[in-house]
């Protein structure tokens, strides 16, 4: 097992790809605490978790709010002790061109996706350097991190600074023996990806849209991103800094 006695906190973990790595990585071996919004399908997650002989612990969370952020962190280090490894998955999606974006929606997002992965990695890396165990953090970037479209554009601005902190987070936190890392999923087929489509007014021809620009012709699926997670996660990257890891089908090398 690549996780075995590390406790993992997984942001987004009630669904979608961070649902994906909150098994996988209890199934790796380690303590989850899964953070979200979501109450109903968190639980749910725990539980089945918990079902297969694995532990986890589901912690309400809106990310979006800085003092839920410090509650959710101080009752997960009550729960087990620790943080090893951060996940910072949890996001949203406006599917609106710049002209028509306004101040409070791009700030909605900005909080939701950037702010959060901001104030998660500084504090839980506090608690890494604390109990003097080093870690990994991985963050969730995009292919909109790397290429342009009409809509979007909030997203987009979120994601392409998850990308750069990244980096820079990556070299803040190397005297400590804390790795950070992100990874950029292309079109996964998740709960979000068909609210994407639904927004559009017409579900199936949307979705046909996404899939006419996929290279592989299918999506990705949650499972597969996870693997990628786990990979950046675990020992097996202990070489591995700063990395943007594309998991995308070949998307963006069009």
């Amino acid at each position: 097992m690549k996780l075995l006695r590390k406790t993992a906190l997984v942001t987004g973990g009630a669904n979608g790809i961070g649902q994906a790595v909150a098994r996988l990585f209890a199934d790796e071996g380690a303590n989850v605490a899964i953070a979200d919004f979501d109450d109903s399908a968190g639980e749910q997650t725990a539980s089945e978790i918990r079902s297969r002989g694995g532990t986890a612990r589901f912690f309400h969370c809106d990310v979006s709010k800085a003092e839920e952020i410090r509650e959710t962190l101080r009752h997960a280090v009550e729960a087990f002790g620790t943080i090893d490894i951060l996940v910072n998955d949890a996001a949203t999606q406006l599917n609106k061109p710049l002209l028509e974006t306004s101040d409070e929606e791009f700030d909605q997002v900005i909080a939701t996706n950037l702010r959060s992965t901001f104030l998660f990695t500084r504090d839980t890396a506090k608690l890494m350097i604390e109990h003097k165990h080093g870690g990994s953090i991985v963050n969730f970037s995009s292919t909109f991190a790397h290429v342009g479209s009409p809509g979007y554009l909030a997203y987009h601005a979120s994601k392409g600074g998850i990308a750069s902190m990244t980096r820079a987070a990556a070299i803040a936190l190397m005297p400590y023996g804390i790795r950070v890392n992100a990874v950029a999923p292309g079109t996964t087929l998740t709960p979000g990806l068909h609210r994407g489509a639904d927004d559009t007014g017409d579900h199936d021809k949307a979705m046909d849209s996404f899939l006419a620009l996929q290279p592989l012709k299918r999506f990705g699926r949650p499972d597969e991103i996870a693997k990628v997670v786990l990979f950046l996660a675990s020992d097996d990257s202990s070489f591995v800094y700063g990395a943007d890891l594309l998991a995308d089908g070949g998307y963006t090398i069009l």
